[in-house]
């Protein structure tokens, strides 16, 4: 690839199944990119554009060259698509057994030296004489990166190359595409981060169909941000489990978390919030959104016991009947709560693990020495933020978004009936709320919390939550 590769304003359709947008991208000759993100958010469709597939909408695509080797999944399911076509009794008088394997290695590639070290060290050679279609999946797979690779390519693009690969085979190829370095351009589509061969130099993020991301692989902080989007995106770590032996009162599940009957928040004649109704099941996860001045900090306060006026209505809280008699703390100790407010409080030089243990405590800063348990508790929660190397680095030293996700883990620790999340999204760039995002959609899916996400617009939804509450500023 003797030029840039320009990917300008594209909008690309493929058979009304998927559609990319406004694409922007530049791909160097020098570089070596990897596209991650989660599954169905595009990464295979804009490998592909690369490749000539798909029907352009809008924008341009400049600088493609003319012999791009791929390797994808939808790829090998047409080239098998191909070769069942010859079994059409209709059209021919015997019956057909298909293209052998040599015939479809060897009859396509420019370096036949190459695709024969190449089919010996994919354990190919006893197959050369069977058709292709008779091929297992992996080893049609393998047919198909032969083929690529001996066909010297001057962009190489492949998707997900390492799947079904047995270890020694997948190092195999690691070394193979390290020695394609200073020759060939490579484009790999991966979903782990951990497979990422080193001499990639650029990553780009997919998201709903658009490159959300995309950023040099030497800059540290933000390869460390997108690692930490994509392990939350796609990690299979559960959340962590509760310190049993510091475990909450049970609840009865008979029982809503919260109900309030016909709220109403006035100040002299106005009023902020009027005759309002609304019940929290336990698993109930919901969406409180709102302009300014709409009463959504007003409604959290009846519910933590903050408000002035929580006696005054009719507030029914885990299990607890406003004004009989409850402590704010018998109310408290079910509720994690995480605001910008608290985090502007949370100033004491302590490091990451602690912040999550001083959720065992409900404390700011550790003042008490935490059981076993409740460290082992507190690295799972690092492990799932992506932050273990990080573990004893100060928190004020973190950056903003790092330090919302710990707050987050910090209030959840406990396992919180009731998680409050007062807009956790107010003041971080847009990979940072990418993955606060990603965080309350994983305590979304352990089902052991109950998630109350408050922010200012409706359309920032995350994917767990199915209620949804409006408010409106009253006149």
């Amino acid at each position: 690839m003797d030029a840039a590769v320009r990917l300008h304003n594209l909008t690309v359709n493929f058979d009304d199944r998927f559609t990319l947008n406004d694409i922007h991208w530049t791909l160097e000759p020098n570089q070596h990119w990897v596209i991650t993100g989660t599954n169905g958010s595009g990464k295979s469709a804009l490998a592909a554009v690369l490749a000539g597939v798909g029907k352009i909408e809008a924008g341009d695509v400049l600088g493609l060259p003319k012999k791009v080797g791929l390797v994808s999944f939808e790829a090998q399911a047409e080239l098998i698509a191909q070769e069942l076509k010859k079994d059409d009794a209709d059209i021919m008088d015997v019956i057909s057994v298909g293209t052998p394997v040599h015939e479809m290695i060897f009859e396509y590639c420019v370096d036949t030296e190459l695709a024969r070290d190449l089919v010996e060290k994919f354990g190919l050679t006893g197959l050369l004489d069977r058709a292709f279609r008779k091929l297992s999946t992996g080893e049609t797979r393998k047919v198909m990166l032969i083929r690529a690779l001996a066909n010297e390519p001057d962009l190489l693009i492949l998707d997900e190359p390492f799947d079904g690969l047995d270890a020694a085979t997948l190092t195999m190829l690691q070394n193979h595409l390290a020695g394609l370095v200073t020759t060939t351009p490579m484009v790999l589509v991966l979903n782990r981060f951990d497979e990422m061969p080193d001499f990639i130099t650029h990553v780009a993020y997919m998201s709903e169909g658009r490159l959300a991301h995309a950023i040099d692989k030497q800059d540290p902080h933000a390869y460390q941000e997108l690692y930490q989007l994509l392990h939350l995106k796609t990690t299979h770590l559960n959340i962590p489990p509760a310190d049993n032996s510091n475990a909450l009162p049970t609840l009865d599940p008979k029982h809503p978390l919260v109900k309030l009957h016909q709220a109403t928040i006035k100040y002299g004649d106005t009023i902020i919030v009027d005759k309002l109704d609304w019940t929290i099941e336990q698993g109930q996860h919901w969406q409180l959104s709102g302009p300014n001045g709409s009463g959504k900090t007003g409604v959290l306060s009846l519910i933590t016991g903050d408000h002035p006026q929580c006696y005054t209505n009719d507030i029914f809280v885990f299990g607890f009947q406003r004004g009989n008699g409850e402590s704010i703390w018998q109310i408290k100790q079910f509720i994690g709560y995480v605001s910008t407010s608290l985090q502007w409080e949370y100033r004491v030089s302590t490091s990451c693990r602690n912040v999550i243990l001083s959720g065992f405590y409900d404390s700011i800063g550790m003042y008490s020495k935490a059981n076993d348990n409740q460290k082992k508790i507190a690295n799972e929660w690092l492990a799932l933020l992506g932050m273990t190397q990080r573990a004893d680095q100060p928190f004020n030293k973190l950056s903003y978004g790092d330090q919302r996700l710990l707050l987050i883990a910090r209030a959840m620790v406990k396992h919180p009936p009731l998680l409050i999340l007062d807009e956790p999204c107010l003041g971080l760039d847009d990979i940072n709320r990418q993955l606060v995002l990603a965080l309350i959609e994983k305590i979304c899916q352990g089902k052991q919390t109950t998630v109350l996400y408050v922010n200012h617009h409706a359309e920032d939804q995350i994917a767990g939550i199915e209620n949804y509450l409006g408010l409106v500023k009253n006149s």
